[in-house]
């Protein structure tokens, strides 16, 4: 079994981050009202939005039975998969790193890398809520031009990465989001 790594270690990002944080308030006082003010906005938003993707991922968890997803967006799953995932992604709500999680959790449930990456890709680009105030704000032309440039773009990303990151970091991804699902 793996030993866990110290408190501080763990979350070294976290303290470091704090700890910047307050030096920024004692060195540009003047800022530290907008600074609190940015912090507490942002909290929020992370305290409404984490809670419900933790709750539905524990439903999908509990759920959805891992051969279902091996068959749909497994390794084997080729472009059915491919199209899943990206309809996975597209209806996602919340920001990017809302996505994280579930992909753990597609990582646990055997979606193939490959599916995780477009996932993600179609999560941070294409959500349907976002397309639809593009075409509101800039134009029914624009969204669907800035839409048929990021498909090809996800899916040649994602080929990208699959093919230069070693199967070893792969695997390690893997074990790192089950051991934290």
């Amino acid at each position: 079994m793996k030993k866990k790594k110290p408190f501080l270690i763990r979350y070294l990002p976290l303290v470091l981050s704090t700890l910047g944080f307050v030096v920024f308030s004692i060195v540009y006082p003047q800022f530290r009202g907008k600074a609190f003010y940015s912090l507490k906005i942002q909290l929020t938003t992370m305290l409404m939005v984490i809670p419900p993707i933790f709750l539905l991922l524990g439903l999908l968890d509990v759920w959805a039975p891992r051969e279902l997803f091996i068959r749909l967006m497994g390794e084997n799953s080729g472009i059915r998969g491919n199209i899943i995932a990206f309809i996975f992604g597209s209806v996602g709500v919340g920001p990017l790193y809302g996505a994280f999680p579930v992909a753990a959790v597609l990582m646990k449930k055997g979606a193939s890398f490959s599916n995780i990456l477009i996932f993600i890709g179609a999560w941070s680009t294409t959500k349907i809520p976002m397309l639809l105030f593009e075409m509101q704000s800039v134009g029914l032309t624009f969204a669907l031009a800035r839409l048929a440039i990021d498909i090809p773009g996800i899916i040649i990303i994602s080929l990208a990465v699959k093919a230069t990151v070693p199967k070893k970091d792969v695997e390690k991804a893997y074990q790192n989001g089950i051991e934290h699902t």
